[in-house]
């Protein structure tokens, strides 16, 4: 399974991704899922994929050809971020259909992918690519897209995440929102990789890869556990907790329920 997210706010992009594949307890392996198209000063591009392997290394193989090629349309070329994420539907759709034409063994050959960037003269923007070549933007109320196993670390985007959320505190919150998914899923896991992008700058932002053992993953993880803690005992106690004297069970002549 996969874990991927991207988040919007005021100030730029982040992009977060966990790196672990599964194809049953004997084919378990590390692949990136996060992969970078840049060219500074003019554009770039950020594409998060989820789904088939096969599928996902296809796509993202033709996106780099039609660079090197000059190819219309490519990266370079679109437009708009838009048109960048109708590009990579239209290749994953072909992928697709490709790969289900060679294959007798009904496998299952979906995939879908967050792209998101900023080209020279426009406002970034993040985009959700589905299997059916289909896309879709962030909304205002929720600035943040995910694929793959997303439940897990929903909860922390839908209560932290705003438009305004300063960057970094949007990018500690996506490493949360992994390490939570990690936590709770075995087929999500590390190394972890994360993009702090700032607008305006058109590069490669700055891209961090955290190992399990990393000393600072670590202890954001650890530092975020210790906080539900601390949170759960702050919590308002109920009524009775708080009650030293006796109950006294009195007979509610209305209803003839006891009352304490």
């Amino acid at each position: 399974m996969t874990y991927c997210l991207a988040i919007k706010t005021d100030q730029g992009l982040i992009f977060a991704s966990d790196s672990l594949t599964n194809a049953g307890i004997d084919h378990v392996s590390t692949y990136s899922k996060m992969h970078t198209f840049v060219e500074p000063g003019n554009r770039m591009f950020v594409l998060l994929a989820s789904g088939n392997l096969a599928t996902t290394q296809s796509v993202v193989k033709h996106m780099r050809d039609d660079r090197l090629a000059g190819k219309q349309p490519c990266l370079s070329t679109v437009q708009t971020v838009e048109e960048a994420a109708e590009y990579v539907g239209t290749i994953s759709a072909d992928a697709q259909r490709n790969q289900a034409n060679r294959d007798t063994a009904n496998t299952n050959f979906e995939a879908t992918f967050i792209l998101g960037g900023q080209i020279a003269g426009q406002d970034p923007e993040i985009y959700m690519i589905y299997a059916q070549g289909n896309h879709i933007h962030e909304s205002s109320a929720h600035p943040f897209l995910q694929i793959g196993e997303v439940k897990y670390g929903k909860p922390i985007l839908d209560r932290v995440i705003r438009h305004d959320t300063p960057l970094e505190q949007a990018a500690r919150c996506a490493l949360v929102s992994i390490n939570s998914t990690i936590r709770s899923n075995l087929t999500v896991g590390p190394p972890v990789e994360l993009v702090i992008y700032s607008n305006h700058t058109l590069d490669g932002g700055r891209r961090l890869v955290f190992q399990e053992d990393d000393p600072y993953y670590r202890a954001l993880g650890e530092a975020w556990s210790e906080g539900l803690r601390q949170a759960l005992n702050s919590l308002p106690a109920f009524e009775w907790e708080s009650n030293t004297q006796p109950l006294q069970r009195v007979a509610d002549g209305r209803n003839g329920q006891m009352r304490g």
